[in-house]
C-alpha cells in the first residue's frame, strides 16, 4: 500500500482501524509517538517498513472474510471443530487480552471525560471471563465427544455413551451461553452508542471501539458455525449411532443466535 509511506502512524491508525493490531504486535507506537511518518516509526521499532506494509495488507484483506463460512460448512464435523478452535477460539483469546489492555489504557486517559468507558470495561471483563470458560468447556468436553461421534460414523467404530448422557445436554448449555454473550455484546454496543468514536479520540480509543465491534462480528460467524452447523450435525450423528436414544426435539433446532450488534 504505497499510500502508507506518505502518512503518519497516527493517520494510518485512524484511517485503517485494523492496523493497531499490527502496530501492537510489532511494538510500533501509534499513539504517543503517532506523529512520526510511517517509515520512521517502523525503523524506530526495528522493523523494515516493507514488512509492516505486507502485514497491514494481510490484516486488511482478512478482516472482512465472508468466504470462510462457505468453506467451513463443507468440512467434516471433526475438521470443523478444529477449524473453530484455530480460527475463532484463538482469535477470541488473543483479542480478549489485547482489548482488556486497551480498555485500561483508554479508561485512564479518557475515562474522566467519558464515564461510559468504565461501564464498558466492566461489562467486557465479564464477557471475557465467560467466553474464556465457555471455550475451555467446548475444547475439553464437547468437541472431543463430537470428534468421537464423527470417527464412529465414518469408521464404523464404537463410541461410549458420555457421562452427560446425550450431546443435546452440553449443546443446550453452550447455546444458552452464546445467548448470554450476545446480551453482553448488546450492552457494550448500547453503552458505546453503536461504537461511536468522539472526534478528538486518540488512536487507542479508536482501536478499542473498532476491536470490540470486530470481536462481535467474529463471534457472530463463530456462533453461526456452532449453533447452525456443528451442533445439529452432532445431534444427527448421535441419533445415527444410538438410534431412538438420541431422538431430537424441536428445542434442539431452535436458533439461539446472537442479537444484532
Amino acid at each position: 500500500m504505497q499510500e502508507l509511506y506518505n502518512k503518519t502512524i497516527r493517520e494510518i491508525a485512524v484511517e485503517f482501524p485494523q492496523t493497531p493490531r499490527v502496530f501492537e504486535e510489532l511494538k510500533i507506537d501509534y499513539c504517543c509517538a503517532g506523529g512520526r511518518n510511517f517509515s520512521d516509526a517502523c525503523r524506530a521499532a526495528g522493523v523494515e517498513p516493507s514488512v509492516v506494509d505486507r502485514k497491514i495488507e494481510e490484516q486488511i484483506a482478512t478482516s472482512g472474510e465472508n468466504a470462510e463460512l462457505d468453506l467451513a460448512e463443507r468440512k467434516a464435523p471433526s475438521d470443523l471443530a478444529d477449524y473453530i478452535v484455530k480460527k475463532h477460539h484463538i482469535f477470541t483469546t488473543n483479542e480478549i487480552a489485547r482489548l482488556i489492555n486497551l480498555a485500561e489504557k483508554v479508561c485512564r486517559k479518557h475515562g474522566p471525560q467519558h464515564k461510559e468507558l468504565f461501564d464498558i470495561r466492566e461489562t467486557f471483563v465479564v464477557l471475557a471471563e465467560e467466553l474464556t470458560v465457555h471455550m475451555r468447556k467446548e475444547e475439553m468436553v464437547l468437541f472431543p465427544y463430537i470428534k468421537s461421534l464423527d470417527a464412529a460414523v465414518r469408521n464404523s467404530v464404537s463410541v461410549k455413551e458420555p457421562h452427560f448422557k446425550t450431546v443435546r445436554n452440553p449443546v443446550r448449555i453452550m447455546m444458552t451461553e452464546h445467548d448470554a454473550a450476545g446480551g453482553l455484546l448488546s450492552q457494550i454496543r448500547k453503552k458505546s452508542n453503536g461504537y461511536s468514536i468522539p472526534e478528538a479520540a486518540c488512536p487507542s480509543f479508536r482501536a478499542f471501539y473498532y476491536g470490540l465491534e470486530d470481536l462481535g462480528k467474529d463471534l457472530h460467524r463463530h456462533i453461526h458455525l456452532e449453533n447452525n452447523i456443528l451442533f445439529p450435525r452432532a445431534i444427527e450423528m448421535e441419533k445415527e449411532i444410538f438410534g431412538v436414544h438420541a431422538e431430537k426435539t424441536e428445542e434442539d433446532y431452535v436458533c439461539h443466535g446472537l442479537p444484532c450488534i
